[in-house]
């Protein structure tokens, strides 16, 4: 018999038994949809924790402030006052393959606007903040470096603090009160969102380096310093170059620890997306256990066949079918079951990933490798679950066959 035979045969009798093939087809059609499902969400997760990663900015590397201990108490990291604006001029004009570094310090406050009022963070840096950040502004422009130097009351202000102040005005223009200190509004940030640790980045108000310290707060001393590097083969660098540039300029001995501390965000970046990978996989895996769970479910209905049509399988002998051909019959049918199955798994399982999207407002990306990957494994349950009844069914004794009833 030829293949294109073998097909009709085995078509006619899966339709023969078109109730009983449905549900055999039911575990393949569960797990090509789930592998498609899961891949789907896992995707989308992968996307969206790379897109938070991403609103952090890129190669980024942080200088903090170290530990102090008052009296038997450590104060932990970022409570020493180490760090100075010299410290982040020094680094941009020594270390190589830095892209741009920010120093930044902060304060929080009751920021007044007219009738409106809001506490926000207010966070003191220079220009290069924008680009060591990946920040965009969204309207206005960002202050200068002319502006940071000669303490300008201007600022910019982040979204969530445009939506509370000025609900029904442009912003740009306008004035805000901080600590009784009226500042110009020259700029609004582009919206980043939430970080993947739930804190809104938009509720901010940016103001010169100088500013801050002079005008609001009165210290001089940074609360952290944001590098930007180049590329990521230069972070390495960086934070050796960085180190050593510290504690020369803070006059630390080499018996003496670090009175600051570098903090690498490009690993937390590759360990977010390693969990998101991992996890993708894993749940891959769960959904392909399934497909296992079909494929035994083919093997036990075409062992049931066998048995059925033992009688028709002597026939077929008889009149010179050989065993190879017997074999093929049987193999065929489990791989037609397997593939229709499939199909209509592959169906079922965009439809659930639509349906996730829809209703459970996740983010889902239908890979076609996944669909490739499911519809190829199904054939292989097809052909792996199918070769056992099909290999008895060949090995049966003609005569004996023939007698069955």
């Amino acid at each position: 018999m030829n293949m294109r035979s073998l097909f009709n045969v085995a078509w006619q009798a899966l339709v023969l038994n078109a109730f009983r093939s449905i549900l055999t087809m039911l575990g393949i059609i569960i797990g090509v949809g789930a592998v498609i499902t899961s891949m789907a969400i896992g995707n989308g997760a992968s996307a969206a924790v790379a897109a938070q990663l991403a609103r952090l900015g890129s190669n980024l590397v942080v200088v903090v402030p170290g530990n102090i201990i008052q009296g038997g108490v450590s104060l932990g990291s970022g409570a020493r006052q180490s760090l100075r604006a010299s410290d982040a001029t020094a680094i941009a004009a020594q270390i190589p393959g830095a892209a741009a570094v920010a120093p930044q310090a902060g304060t929080s406050a009751q920021v007044v606007a007219g009738g409106n009022n809001w506490a926000t963070q207010i966070l003191g840096t220079t220009p290069p903040w924008l680009q060591a950040n990946a920040w965009t502004v969204g309207s206005g422009r960002f202050f200068t470096s002319d502006e940071n130097q000669e303490m300008a009351k201007v600022a910019v202000l982040g979204q969530t603090v445009v939506t509370n102040l000025f609900p029904t005005t442009n912003p740009v223009g306008q004035t805000v009160v901080i600590h009784n200190v009226p500042f110009q509004v020259i700029g609004v940030l582009a919206s980043k969102g939430q970080t993947g640790f739930g804190r809104d980045q938009d509720d901010q108000v940016v103001i010169p380096l100088n500013s801050l310290q002079i005008r609001l707060t009165g210290q001089n001393w940074l609360s952290s310093i944001t590098i930007s590097a180049q590329s990521p083969d230069q972070v390495a660098a960086i934070i050796s170059s960085t180190e050593s540039l510290l504690r020369l300029r803070h006059g630390l001995t080499p018996k003496q620890p670090d009175d600051f501390s570098i903090r690498n965000i490009s690993n937390v970046q590759q360990a977010a997306s390693a969990t998101s990978r991992v996890q993708s996989v894993l749940l891959a895996s769960v959904a392909a256990v399934s497909l296992i769970v079909g494929g035994i479910g083919i093997m036990n209905i075409m062992l049931v066949s066998v048995t059925e049509r033992t009688r028709e399988i002597g026939i077929r002998m008889a009149v010179g079918a050989k065993e190879r051909d017997v074999m093929l019959q049987f193999l065929v049918e489990a791989v037609v079951l397997a593939l229709i199955g499939g199909i209509i798994g592959i169906l079922a399982g965009l439809l659930s990933s639509f349906l996730a999207s829809a209703l459970g407002g996740w983010t889902v990306i239908v890979s076609p490798v996944s669909i490739i990957m499911s519809f190829t494994f199904a054939a292989l349950v097809g052909i792996v679950f199918g070769f056992y009844p099909a290999r008895r069914a060949s090995l049966l004794n003609p005569i004996e066959a023939l007698r069955h009833e």
